[in-house]
């Protein structure tokens, strides 16, 4: 802790015993880690609790829709190379997670933190974040989050005058939008494979021209900004023009640009280039992502996919055919309830994998592939479609909730 002085009152530390004790207690219940049910108890006993436990941390905030548990990850191991580092790395990424994350990090230098986009803003204005990494914008839970463009618009205006570097692709025009109000932008060209939710202009709603990898409004002028630092094949390129080679164990092109906005993370922290990359080839995988489990004498990888975006990019990483594929989708509060959805999503490219389909909303599903043209096969649970499946790794992707369910099952 810097300085000599004890930020908490005691107030605030009875408020963070009283959180832990919580979040024993639903532990101890068999009720997850409690992060969540802990931060709740902390921050009603102390509303001010997370600026309290901000005030001696370089707090770091990364928000996104797909990408940000990842990045974050990829941060906090790399900023350990500057001190210790205290990250809500489970995910617990609103306001009463990341309040339980902070009340574990009294020595920490650094906190890391992913924040739900809805929250960003009041996350922001309660921690006094010294950088903020801005990732993506697209649709995602429909039924509880603003529309995309009105998120960004969101992000504007929480962000105007920020005294953080803000850390923001410049290949997605929301995301340009909601940083360009900020006086001190760092631009990244991380790439946009999922475009849909950018084809009209932030600033004045006029018809988005897409020449290449840039992008610009022909009607008021808003454009692509220029680059600081690049993803360039499998190399990030830094603000003087040298290239470092990404090597990683996380798969995929979407992993790629998230290393090289934290590359850019971490440099403003002091952290060159080459020695943030080598930390991050450590992590194997992120709260289960991307592991590969035995289960039932087969190996199945576990991929997330919550949104179009996230299925997209999922697609693009998976064996070709004839590897078998497991599809699970829920519809519960954390995933969203509504599933429309599922008709953004190209499943014609899994044409010639065998597939599977479980998950509470495995019928609406079904119905999709079925449009698809894709031939599949409905299963009662994760044993039933494993048994089903022919020879060879098998691909498990789910949703939120569904991933859980299949992690709990595995026991992974």
């Amino acid at each position: 802790m810097s300085g000599n002085s004890d930020p908490l009152t005691p107030r605030a530390k009875l408020a963070v015993t009283a959180g832990k004790a919580a979040a024993a207690v639903s532990r101890a219940a068999g009720r997850g880690s409690g992060s969540v049910i802990g931060g709740r108890v902390a921050l009603k006993l102390d509303p001010d609790l997370l600026a309290r436990l901000a005030t001696h941390l370089d707090v770091i905030l990364v928000s996104a829709t797909n990408g940000k548990t990842t990045t974050t990850r990829l941060i906090a191991e790399a900023l350990r190379a500057a001190g210790p580092v205290v990250s809500n790395a489970l995910g617990a990424n609103m306001p009463a997670g990341i309040t339980s994350a902070l009340a574990g990090g009294s020595d920490a230098k650094f906190a890391v933190i992913e924040v739900d986009e809805k929250y960003l803003a009041g996350v922001a204005r309660d921690t006094d974040p010294k950088c903020i990494a801005l990732l993506n914008l697209s649709r995602d839970q429909l039924d509880r989050a603003a529309e995309t463009r009105m998120m960004a618009e969101h992000w504007r205006e929480g962000l105007a005058g920020s005294k953080a570097v803000v850390v923001a692709n410049a290949d997605d025009p929301l995301v340009v939008w909601a940083a360009s109000s900020s006086p001190n932008v760092m631009w990244v060209a991380a790439g946009q494979m999922w475009k849909d939710d950018a084809w009209s202009c932030p600033s004045c709603g006029g018809v988005m021209q897409r020449p290449g990898d840039d992008w610009f409004c022909g009607d008021c002028g808003f454009r692509r900004p220029t680059p600081t630092w690049a993803l360039s094949g499998d190399h990030v390129l830094d603000p003087h023009g040298s290239a470092w080679p990404i090597h990683l164990q996380l798969p995929g092109r979407a992993n790629k640009a998230n290393a090289a906005s934290s590359v850019a993370v971490a440099a403003v922290f002091g952290v060159p280039p080459q020695v943030a990359l080598e930390r991050m080839y450590q992590v194997q995988a992120v709260a289960g992502r991307y592991d590969v489990v035995q289960f039932m004498q087969r190996d199945l990888r576990l991929l997330l996919a919550k949104n179009p975006a996230g299925w997209l990019e999922t697609f693009s990483l998976i064996d070709p055919p004839p590897t078998p594929v497991i599809l699970s989708v829920n519809a519960r509060g954390a995933d969203g309830t509504d599933t429309s959805w599922l008709w953004d999503v190209d499943y014609t490219r899994l044409t010639g994998h065998p597939i599977f389909v479980l998950g509470d909303r495995k019928l609406d599903l079904a119905v999709r592939l079925e449009v698809a043209n894709q031939s599949f096969q409905v299963c009662e649970n994760l044993d039933q479609a494993v048994q089903l499946a022919p020879p060879g790794r098998i691909e498990v992707i789910a949703n939120y909730t569904a991933f859980q369910d299949l992690r709990r099952r595995v026991g992974n």
